[in-house]
């Protein structure tokens, strides 16, 4: 019994938290809101989208000016402040509707964006994440011969030179 003791605390303080299986009211009418918006919004082009192998612009705006391109950047840079929880559920009920649009919103949202949050100084993220949360599309390369798509086979490194800059 001594040997569990240390656990009821632990148990105590999340059973204190919802499950993950269950939403705020917040969550939901946002989940239901996307849900909407990908079915009205996304829904209609997902043929043309597929037909032409192309991204509709309008989509991609229409994501802009819902907040789903920065759900986690703060408001004060025009993101939504939203949790990561509502980021994941962006990204499901997008993929619902098109896998594609919903990879694009989620490598904005979860490869970019937090790029920039999690590691910029305060003048990089005064001039980039306002654009990333309501005007620009980031992006990312993850491709070298031999490696195709696979991360961990990519051979690329930069070096630190003596003067501390990277090559």
């Amino acid at each position: 019994a001594a040997r569990r003791a240390w656990a009821r605390p632990a148990a105590r303080a999340l059973s204190s938290h919802s499950p993950l299986n269950v939403l705020t009211d917040e969550e939901a009418m946002f989940k239901d809101t996307v849900a909407k918006f990908a079915q009205d919004v996304i829904g209609p082009r997902v043929r043309d989208m597929d037909e032409k192998m192309t991204m509709d612009k309008e989509v991609i705006q229409a994501m802009f000016d819902n907040g789903l391109m920065g759900v986690e950047i703060d408001e004060k840079y025009g993101g939504a402040n939203a949790s990561f929880l509502s980021a994941i559920l962006v990204i499901e009920e997008l993929a619902k509707v098109d896998a594609s649009v919903s990879v694009c919103c989620d490598v904005q949202n979860t490869l970019v964006n937090n790029l920039f949050r999690f590691y910029a100084n305060d003048h990089i993220k005064d001039k980039y994440l306002p654009r990333l949360a309501t005007t620009d599309l980031g992006s990312f390369g993850l491709s070298e011969a031999g490696s195709g798509s696979d991360a961990f086979a990519l051979q690329t490194r930069a070096e630190q030179t003596a003067d501390g800059d990277f090559i």
